[in-house]
């Protein structure tokens, strides 16, 4: 009685077992293996990494094209910051350099008329000489202030803000027409690359490694199995930190809060699928294969669930069962 008291409490703080139906005819030989007695935590869903997106310019944002939880890609442009003082500059070097194209016109002009007069002789050596030297001074100052519009032209460019890593937006602290400074945050940008952060007692530090598994309880008939990747070496607050990876974690809100199931040690046992058991009048039967090759239905205890990556639909059996057994699934109702 006692027993199966135990299973049933077992049973209710373990969750439901797996339907995942066998085919019928189908076979299964029992063996001894670990089963993990697993421990209901709650997990938060982080990134791994969150990066700052900054402007490099000082000025006003004249254009903003994300939100928060927008999706973007590394080297996306999400802002656009703008000087008007730049602009302004820009503008008087635009007005300068189109005022060096007309006296470089004209420079140039004056010095073809002093090379044709100069093989008559109705000019003077030294006024071909002040020709050819204004062109130069023309040409050198033409390219010296299309040098400037080039340099300022580029530092008006940095104002455009770009998506350091492709992830998700977390926050965006601006709106456009905020006036920012250099090295102002526009934006702060999740990876992609998520984690499960989990905290648990500090009692479980001795017992959890780097690569044992973790379940996820996503309410599907299916669970999802992920691995620990990192253990943190720091206790704080009687709680020690972990980090896992599940696939499908992108699904998820940054900051949700999910319940996963760890190990909590493990102990030799029987598992075997849950399709392979049938209830008949409140008791529960499995079929098993006998030497003469036909099935004979055998009364069994089942216990807690023992979902594995391997086994999803694994269900402990406490007794009416030994090692190397042939289980046969029973047929289709």
């Amino acid at each position: 009685m006692r027993l199966s008291a135990l299973a049933l409490a077992a049973c209710l703080t373990a969750g439901p077992l797996t339907a995942i139906a066998a085919p019928p005819g189908a076979t299964f030989t029992v063996a001894t293996g670990m089963i993990s007695d697993q421990k209901a935590v709650f997990a938060t869903v982080e990134s791994a990494h969150v990066v700052p997106a900054r402007t490099r310019l000082g000025g006003t944002i004249v254009s903003l094209s994300v939100r928060d939880g927008d999706s973007v890609t590394a080297g996306q442009t999400i802002a656009l910051v703008a000087d008007s003082a730049m602009a302004q500059q820009l503008q008087s070097l635009d007005a300068s350099i189109t005022g060096l194209r007309a006296q470089l016109a004209q420079a140039d002009t004056d010095l073809a008329r002093a090379q044709r007069l100069i093989g008559s002789g109705a000019i003077a050596r030294a006024t071909l000489d002040q020709a050819q030297t204004a062109q130069n001074v023309a040409a050198s100052s033409l390219k010296s202030q299309i040098a400037a519009r080039g340099a300022l032209a580029a530092q008006i460019a940095n104002g455009a803000v770009l998506a350091p890593v492709s992830g998700r937006v977390l926050h965006r602290p601006v709106t456009q027409g905020s006036v920012v400074l250099s090295g102002d945050t526009i934006a702060t940008i999740a990876e992609q690359d998520y984690v499960l952060r989990l905290e648990v007692p500090e009692y479980h530090a001795r017992i959890m490694h780097v690569g044992d598994p973790v379940r996820i309880d996503n309410g599907t008939a299916t669970p999802t199995f992920g691995t620990i990747t990192l253990v943190y070496p720091q206790i704080q607050n009687g709680d020690i930190q972990a980090d896992a990876t599940a696939p499908g974690l992108g699904d998820y809100f940054v900051g949700q809060r999910i319940q996963v199931w760890i190990s909590a040690g493990q102990r030799p046992g029987l598992v075997i699928p849950s399709s392979f058991i049938e209830s008949r009048f409140g008791l529960d039967y499995v079929d098993l294969q006998t030497p003469g090759g036909n099935p004979t239905a055998v009364p069994v205890q089942p216990g807690a669930p023992a979902p594995s990556p391997a086994m999803p639909n694994g269900v402990e059996i406490l007794s009416g069962l030994r090692p190397g057994n042939v289980l046969i699934a029973p047929a289709a109702p």
